[in-house]
């Protein structure tokens, strides 16, 4: 049993505005856990002209208040610019507020620029601290010992399922060294997903949170009700990821007909190398593809971004997903299991 879930990038789309974004995301959430999705994550970018989830705790809050069971999280927190303890008390507030909802998803990387980052503050040597950030904001999450003078609050004795996020192979180690789930970002940056996946199961350890491995792994999955049109909302997000290779973030464009006119040959190789893992269909494609990519990673969880320009058809393609994982196929079998 494979459990289904949701990465949103909470786009901001041409002609449109970071509100309106924000509140499809909700929007989506609240239609998402009636078609048995398991968690809806957002994650935090800075300086992204389209991507409104910069303040990710607060979109957090907004998701959870409009929606009743789905899990509501982080994928991730970028924790090395933020001190742990301030974490802790966002995440530990929203836990307070949704009691047993909230997933709180930690990554390194920036995610953003390097003039963004003086911005934050943020020293270039604070991602070689990661591991300690995590332990502490593990410790002030947990529940206060007697004669503990700095407490998260909110937040101590929350305890807030934390995940380990990566796209290489020390996100990987770490996980696996700290005994959490882990989600690996293959919707970007597939090429080390086998590789991480088999560290992460290999050196294991059991900790209070994960008695064994969890492994999630992020795809991206366009879903429409012909191969052809599939093929053209998909232009969307092959447009976003050419805008990123050529160092841009431009708003969300509408499909096209003709990508081979956007894109070079070369913009066409980088593209297709952080889409490798994407899935671009009818329902019975879609579903061939899941199944493959579950039976060769052996995730316990997949987490779907589509991203679609248009908000109706975007609902329609995650429908379509949650549509295909059905009894029919025992391997895509929804599981509401969480680690």
């Amino acid at each position: 049993m494979v459990a289904l879930s949701i990465l949103d990038l909470v786009r901001i789309r041409e002609g449109s505005d970071a509100g309106t974004a924000i509140n499809h995301a909700r929007d989506l959430a609240a239609h998402a856990e009636t078609w048995g999705y398991t968690r809806f994550w957002v994650a935090e970018h800075h300086n992204a002209a389209g991507i409104a989830s910069a303040a990710t705790s607060i979109v957090i809050g907004h998701i959870a208040e409009g929606t009743k069971h789905i899990r509501v999280g982080a994928g991730g927190i970028m924790l090395p610019n933020h001190a742990p303890y301030i974490i802790a008390e966002q995440f530990g507030t929203l836990a307070s507020l949704y009691s047993g909802r909230i997933d709180l998803g930690l990554g390194r990387a920036p995610g953003t620029d390097q003039m963004t980052l003086r911005a934050l503050r943020r020293a270039p040597e604070s991602a070689d601290s990661f591991p300690r950030d995590v332990v502490e904001l593990q410790h002030y999450l947990a529940p206060a010992q007697p004669g503990q003078r700095l407490r998260a609050i909110p937040g101590a004795g929350t305890e807030v399922p934390l995940w380990i996020l990566g796209s290489s192979l020390f996100g990987a180690q770490l996980a696996a060294q700290l005994g959490l789930p882990y989600a690996f970002a293959s919707h970007f940056a597939p090429g080390q997903l086998l590789e991480a996946l088999e560290i992460y199961r290999h050196r294991f350890t059991p900790s209070d949170q994960c008695a064994k491995p969890y492994a999630m792994a992020g795809v991206n999955i366009i879903a429409a009700e012909t191969d052809a049109e599939a093929k053209r909302l998909a232009t969307t997000q092959q447009m976003s990821f050419t805008n990123l290779v050529r160092g841009r973030r431009n708003l969300s464009l509408p499909p096209i007909d003709d990508i081979e006119s956007y894109w070079t040959p070369v913009e066409k190789v980088q593209v297709g190398q952080m889409m490798a893992r994407t899935i671009i269909g009818s329902p019975e494609t879609v579903r061939a593809g899941l199944a493959r990519f579950v039976a060769e990673t052996g995730v316990e969880e997949v987490m779907i971004v589509s991203d679609i320009f248009d908000h109706r058809l975007r609902l329609r393609s995650y429908e379509i997903i949650a549509s295909v994982a059905d009894s029919t196929v025992p391997d895509l079998a929804f599981s509401t299991a969480t680690p």
